[in-house]
């Protein structure tokens, strides 16, 4: 059963003290601007005092109902993509069924997912090439993954680590953003920032690390009206100005 996220986030005087406790850890630091290293470590303590079992925020059952709600969950909040699979799965959870359901059953059902038509349209179509090409099974590599209609980079990502746990940083805009405040990467590209996090985080960690920084984004350092002075982690590592 998925865990809320509400019930993982430390409240904020914990993240207070937690702060207190981590800067006294770093008392001795020679100068007034922390090595990149010693971000990375604060960084990396402080996640996981705040969020030290992030769970996977879509609902989904294996492989092929995973794939179907990434899908849907662009430009839509977790939230209500599981509103909406919670009655798509009740009419179709299989690449076979969803086809059988048809586009525009498909569509109406996901309509306040957004961006239906489309969408719809996807979902039908890597359902077809799923029976056909795959004997119903989700392919477990990035270029199988990534010609499936309405599959990028990001969502093969995502397949890759949480659905058959082969190593991938999936980077949606959270994470970009988080990434340069933090002077992790420079912000020039999405795909320079997962390069960037590869490198930093050990690969052992690259899934709870994705999902503690989307979370610690949407919690804590939020695109709009972020105060770096109330943020567990700018507040001390400082914060690169961002566009989003």
């Amino acid at each position: 059963m998925r865990q809320r996220f509400s019930n993982l986030i430390k409240v904020p005087e914990q993240a207070k003290h937690l702060k207190t406790v981590i800067l006294e850890r770093l008392k001795g630091v020679t100068g007034s601007i922390m090595k990149k290293a010693e971000r990375i470590k604060f960084i990396s303590e402080t996640l996981d005092e705040l969020l030290p079992d992030p769970p996977i925020p879509l609902d989904y059952s294996d492989p092929y109902t995973l794939l179907v709600a990434v899908v849907l969950s662009a430009q839509c909040t977790d939230l209500r993509v599981n509103q909406v699979t919670k009655e798509l799965y009740k009419k179709a959870k299989t690449p076979k069924a969803m086809v059988k359901l048809g586009t525009e059953k498909i569509t109406e059902i996901i309509k306040p997912c957004g961006l239906s038509t489309t969408k719809g349209k996807n979902i039908f179509n890597l359902s077809k090439i799923l029976v056909e090409k795959y004997d119903s099974v989700v392919p477990q590599t990035f270029e199988e993954l990534e010609a499936l209609p309405g599959v990028g980079h990001k969502t093969a990502s995502v397949m890759m680590i949480h659905a058959f746990k082969i190593p991938a940083f999936p980077v949606d805009t959270h994470i970009h953003r988080l990434a340069k405040r933090w002077g992790l990467s420079d912000g020039s590209s999405v795909e320079q920032t997962e390069k960037d996090l590869k490198k930093i985080f050990p690969e052992s960690e690259w899934e709870k690390r994705h999902l503690q920084i989307i979370l610690f984004g949407r919690t804590y350092c939020k695109a709009l009206g972020h105060i770096p002075e109330k943020c567990p982690i700018c507040s001390v590592v400082g914060c690169k100005v961002t566009k989003s």
